[in-house]
């Protein structure tokens, strides 16, 4: 990008390594930066290196923190025999943004993925059979993702966790709320089916 200025040319080069940035709007980000308040600017800068310096997982749910424990695991409020067990830290945030679980969480690092390298042995499934045994764990809800990845995740687990003395749960699957019947695809709406409920 020979017509713009080395820096904001280089600005907007990083931003569009983001997940969902493409150039046009790595660009008016950048071009907003150039134009807000330094510091605005300075601000967001430090935000970037503080995240990437301080917040780390937790030792026991592998969560992003920066105190270990995380504050979840510490609350002594939060129900220690529901596990939540998800993928990435960020779905503990989707989970908590709901306000509707009152449980612990378990992150597993990722999910089963052979096409990508991703093995039981890079996860951390090890772990989470050590706290089903070691906190007396009574049920396990598995939410990961309703794709291959989650859906052989969800099945490997449920497997693994048969012999302990815990009730393994999957997240219900369906329509969502303010949806059309008619634009709902097959499987979701045969799984809506399988998950319905007395009123």
């Amino acid at each position: 990008m020979d017509s713009v200025a080395g820096p904001l040319s280089a600005l907007i080069g990083e931003f569009e390594k983001l997940p969902t940035i493409g150039p046009k709007t790595a660009a008016r980000l950048a071009f907003y930066l150039l134009s807000a308040d330094p510091d605005d600017a300075a601000a967001l800068a430090r935000a970037i290196l503080d995240v990437k310096e301080r917040v780390r997982l937790c030792s026991r749910c592998f969560s992003l923190t920066e105190d270990d424990p995380c504050p979840i695991c510490r609350d002594p409020l939060r129900d220690g025999t529901t596990l939540c067990v998800v993928g990435e830290p960020k779905d503990v945030y989707a989970v908590e943004r709901t306000m509707s679980f009152r449980g612990r969480y378990h992150v597993l690092g990722g999910l089963i993925s052979p096409m990508n390298g991703i093995g039981v042995g890079k996860l951390k499934i090890k772990e989470l059979v050590e706290r089903v045994a070691a906190e007396s764990v009574r049920e396990v809800i598995i939410a990961t993702n309703p794709n291959a990845e989650g859906e052989s995740t969800a099945l490997y687990l449920a497997r693994l966790l048969s012999p302990a003395a815990v009730n393994v749960t999957r997240l219900a699957y369906g329509l969502p709320i303010g949806g059309d019947l008619d634009y709902a695809d097959e499987i979701t709406l045969a799984r809506a089916f399988e998950g319905r409920r007395s009123l």
